[in-house]
């Protein structure tokens, strides 16, 4: 996979769906979420003519702080869940990456608490909310169970659309990239509402 990639929400779009591309401009996947469900039930398509499924993320249960979404690939078999840290990602978003033997092996962490803070603070003020999406993005950094920094996500400034890059600082294998990715957009799909 080429890098950075590039995970991109579709603006007009009633249910929440964005592309996810390689470095190279490659549609890797196109995510939609299906709207009034109880529990979190993501669609992860191969493309945007969602004719192939690649994945699917079900939530383990619905409206908890520490709620698991698991990754099952089209066969049906589990590849590995993202568990979002309940009370600490009030202050500071943080998800933790499990491998299908449910062993925690990477880390999903906002680096800076004062980004997210006054996003909230200030898209409430009427004109200067809008411009939040421009001047307040949020990046996060992915480590591995010894706290090595092994990729790093963040959001790209805009006013309208949503974009976020995903570079790569250390190769993982390619199972542990596909959690991580997984994660990332089930994230995204949690964190959307800022900026």
């Amino acid at each position: 996979m080429v890098y950075p990639i590039e995970f991109e929400f579709k603006v007009m779009a009633f249910a929440p769906q964005f592309y996810v591309r390689d470095g190279d401009g490659r549609e890797i996947a196109f995510v939609k979420q299906k709207l009034f469900k109880l529990k979190e039930d993501i669609t992860v398509f191969e493309n945007d003519s969602q004719q192939k499924e690649s994945f699917r993320i079900k939530a383990d249960r619905w409206l908890d702080w520490s709620a698991a979404y698991t990754f099952y690939n089209i066969n049906g078999m589990e590849s590995g869940k993202v568990r979002r840290k309940g009370a600490k990602s009030l202050w500071k978003a943080t998800y933790e990456i499990f491998n299908k033997e449910d062993i925690n092996d990477f880390k999903i962490e906002e680096n800076n608490s004062f980004v997210k803070v006054m996003d909230a603070l200030i898209s409430e003020i009427p004109i200067l909310g809008f411009l939040t999406g421009y001047v307040l993005n949020p990046k996060y950094n992915i480590t591995d169970e010894n706290g090595l920094e092994v990729a790093v996500f963040s959001k790209e400034p805009s006013f309208w659309g949503k974009k976020f890059l995903l570079r790569q600082i250390e190769e993982v294998s390619p199972e542990a990239e596909e959690r991580i990715i997984l994660s990332l957009m089930m994230m995204v799909l949690l964190e959307r509402r800022r900026g």
